[in-house]
Protein backbone atom coordinates (compact mmCIF):
# COMPACT_ATOMS: atom_id res chain seq x y z
CA UNK A 1 0.00 0.00 0.00
CA UNK A 2 1.05 3.67 -1.19
CA UNK A 3 2.34 6.21 2.13
CA UNK A 4 0.17 9.08 1.68
CA UNK A 5 2.48 12.20 0.19
CA UNK A 6 3.32 14.07 3.19
CA UNK A 7 3.73 10.68 5.50
CA UNK A 8 7.97 9.90 5.92
CA UNK A 9 8.84 6.40 4.96
CA UNK A 10 9.70 4.45 8.00
CA UNK A 11 12.87 3.83 9.61
CA UNK A 12 14.22 1.27 7.34
CA UNK A 13 12.04 1.76 4.40
CA UNK A 14 13.25 2.20 0.37
CA UNK A 15 13.71 6.20 0.46
CA UNK A 16 11.57 8.42 -1.96
CA UNK A 17 12.83 9.74 -4.75
CA UNK A 18 11.59 13.16 -5.86
CA UNK A 19 12.21 14.65 -9.30
CA UNK A 20 15.41 16.99 -9.66
CA UNK A 21 15.12 17.62 -13.29
CA UNK A 22 13.95 17.39 -16.94
CA UNK A 23 16.90 16.41 -19.53
CA UNK A 24 15.92 18.18 -22.84
CA UNK A 25 17.58 17.49 -25.83
CA UNK A 26 17.89 20.36 -28.54
CA UNK A 27 19.58 21.75 -31.72
CA UNK A 28 19.12 24.98 -30.69
CA UNK A 29 20.59 25.52 -27.35
CA UNK A 30 19.98 29.86 -27.04
CA UNK A 31 16.56 29.14 -28.74
CA UNK A 32 15.43 26.50 -26.43
CA UNK A 33 17.07 28.28 -23.38
CA UNK A 34 15.34 31.12 -24.81
CA UNK A 35 11.55 29.86 -24.76
CA UNK A 36 11.93 27.98 -21.76
CA UNK A 37 13.15 31.09 -19.67
CA UNK A 38 10.30 33.19 -21.33
CA UNK A 39 8.09 30.61 -21.34
CA UNK A 40 7.95 29.48 -18.00
CA UNK A 41 9.56 32.58 -16.84
CA UNK A 42 12.82 31.15 -15.36
CA UNK A 43 16.38 31.70 -14.86
CA UNK A 44 19.50 30.05 -16.67
CA UNK A 45 21.19 29.08 -12.92
CA UNK A 46 24.40 27.68 -14.70
CA UNK A 47 25.84 26.46 -17.94
CA UNK A 48 28.63 23.76 -18.68
CA UNK A 49 30.90 22.37 -21.38
CA UNK A 50 33.21 20.21 -19.77
CA UNK A 51 31.60 17.05 -18.63
CA UNK A 52 32.50 13.72 -16.54
CA UNK A 53 32.87 10.23 -17.91
CA UNK A 54 29.65 9.21 -17.11
CA UNK A 55 27.97 11.92 -18.68
CA UNK A 56 30.02 11.58 -22.26
CA UNK A 57 29.41 7.98 -22.00
CA UNK A 58 25.82 8.62 -21.31
CA UNK A 59 25.22 11.76 -23.57
CA UNK A 60 28.04 10.81 -26.07
CA UNK A 61 28.56 14.09 -27.99
CA UNK A 62 27.63 16.49 -25.52
CA UNK A 63 28.89 20.14 -26.35
CA UNK A 64 26.71 22.54 -23.41
CA UNK A 65 24.10 22.06 -21.03
CA UNK A 66 22.41 25.08 -19.19
CA UNK A 67 20.12 24.47 -16.28
CA UNK A 68 16.51 27.03 -16.50
CA UNK A 69 15.35 27.14 -13.23
CA UNK A 70 11.58 27.89 -13.48
CA UNK A 71 8.27 26.84 -11.77
CA UNK A 72 9.16 24.88 -8.81
CA UNK A 73 11.74 22.59 -11.39
CA UNK A 74 14.95 22.19 -12.80
CA UNK A 75 15.15 22.11 -16.93
CA UNK A 76 18.82 20.67 -18.08
CA UNK A 77 19.11 21.73 -21.84
CA UNK A 78 21.79 20.26 -23.70
CA UNK A 79 22.94 20.08 -27.26
CA UNK A 80 25.48 17.83 -28.75
CA UNK A 81 28.01 17.78 -31.86
CA UNK A 82 26.97 17.63 -34.84
CA UNK A 83 28.05 14.05 -35.35
CA UNK A 84 25.22 13.12 -33.09
CA UNK A 85 21.05 14.12 -34.78
CA UNK A 86 18.23 14.74 -32.91
CA UNK A 87 15.09 12.11 -33.22
CA UNK A 88 12.65 13.81 -35.20
CA UNK A 89 9.91 15.57 -33.46
CA UNK A 90 7.52 12.66 -34.54
CA UNK A 91 9.64 9.82 -32.52
CA UNK A 92 8.48 10.12 -28.67
CA UNK A 93 11.06 10.09 -26.30
CA UNK A 94 8.74 9.89 -23.96
CA UNK A 95 4.81 10.94 -24.21
CA UNK A 96 4.57 13.98 -22.40
CA UNK A 97 5.29 15.81 -19.36
CA UNK A 98 2.58 17.28 -17.01
CA UNK A 99 2.45 20.80 -15.28
CA UNK A 100 -0.08 21.79 -12.70
CA UNK A 101 -1.42 24.75 -12.22
CA UNK A 102 -3.24 25.64 -8.91
CA UNK A 103 -6.02 27.24 -10.11
CA UNK A 104 -8.69 27.44 -13.57
CA UNK A 105 -7.05 30.80 -13.64
CA UNK A 106 -4.04 30.04 -13.61
CA UNK A 107 -4.16 27.54 -16.29
CA UNK A 108 -5.84 29.66 -18.45
CA UNK A 109 -3.14 32.29 -17.74
CA UNK A 110 -0.27 29.47 -19.17
CA UNK A 111 -2.42 29.00 -22.10
CA UNK A 112 -2.18 32.52 -22.94
CA UNK A 113 0.87 33.26 -22.23
CA UNK A 114 2.11 30.20 -24.67
CA UNK A 115 -0.03 31.64 -27.55
CA UNK A 116 1.68 35.09 -26.84
CA UNK A 117 5.08 33.22 -27.29
CA UNK A 118 3.91 31.04 -30.27
CA UNK A 119 2.53 33.59 -32.40
CA UNK A 120 5.56 36.15 -31.45
CA UNK A 121 7.68 35.09 -34.14
CA UNK A 122 10.84 34.50 -32.02
CA UNK A 123 11.19 31.13 -31.97
CA UNK A 124 11.73 28.32 -34.10
CA UNK A 125 9.41 25.32 -33.17
CA UNK A 126 9.95 21.68 -34.33
CA UNK A 127 6.40 21.23 -34.51
CA UNK A 128 5.01 24.58 -35.50
CA UNK A 129 1.14 23.71 -33.82
CA UNK A 130 -0.93 25.73 -31.76
CA UNK A 131 -1.71 24.49 -28.53
CA UNK A 132 -5.17 22.89 -27.69
CA UNK A 133 -8.15 24.50 -26.21
CA UNK A 134 -8.77 24.25 -23.02
CA UNK A 135 -10.66 20.63 -22.41
CA UNK A 136 -12.67 19.76 -19.05
CA UNK A 137 -13.01 16.12 -18.50
CA UNK A 138 -16.74 15.16 -16.82
CA UNK A 139 -14.78 15.66 -12.96
CA UNK A 140 -13.87 18.80 -13.82
CA UNK A 141 -10.57 18.27 -14.17
CA UNK A 142 -9.05 20.59 -17.00
CA UNK A 143 -5.90 20.67 -19.32
CA UNK A 144 -4.75 21.56 -22.30
CA UNK A 145 -1.70 20.60 -24.87
CA UNK A 146 1.27 22.38 -25.98
CA UNK A 147 4.67 21.64 -27.60
CA UNK A 148 7.82 23.16 -26.64
CA UNK A 149 10.36 24.67 -29.43
CA UNK A 150 11.80 21.04 -29.90
CA UNK A 151 8.30 19.40 -30.38
CA UNK A 152 8.30 17.54 -26.76
CA UNK A 153 4.63 17.52 -25.63
CA UNK A 154 3.86 19.43 -22.24
CA UNK A 155 0.19 18.59 -20.70
CA UNK A 156 -1.01 21.90 -18.13
CA UNK A 157 -3.64 20.48 -15.81
CA UNK A 158 -5.68 21.75 -13.40
CA UNK A 159 -7.31 19.26 -11.05
CA UNK A 160 -10.07 20.65 -8.78
CA UNK A 161 -10.15 20.01 -4.87
CA UNK A 162 -13.30 17.28 -5.65
CA UNK A 163 -11.47 15.60 -8.30
CA UNK A 164 -7.98 15.50 -6.23
CA UNK A 165 -7.22 11.34 -5.90
CA UNK A 166 -8.26 10.53 -8.87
Amino acid sequence: MPLPVDEPPAAGSAPRAGLHHLAVETADLDNCVAWYTDFFRGIATWTLDTFSDLTRDRLPGITRLTEVAAVGMRFHLFTRSAAYSLPHPDTFQFQHVCMAAATAEELRAWRDRWQRLFASGRYVFARPEPSTEIVVDSDGVSSFYAYDVNGLEYEFTHIPVEAEGR
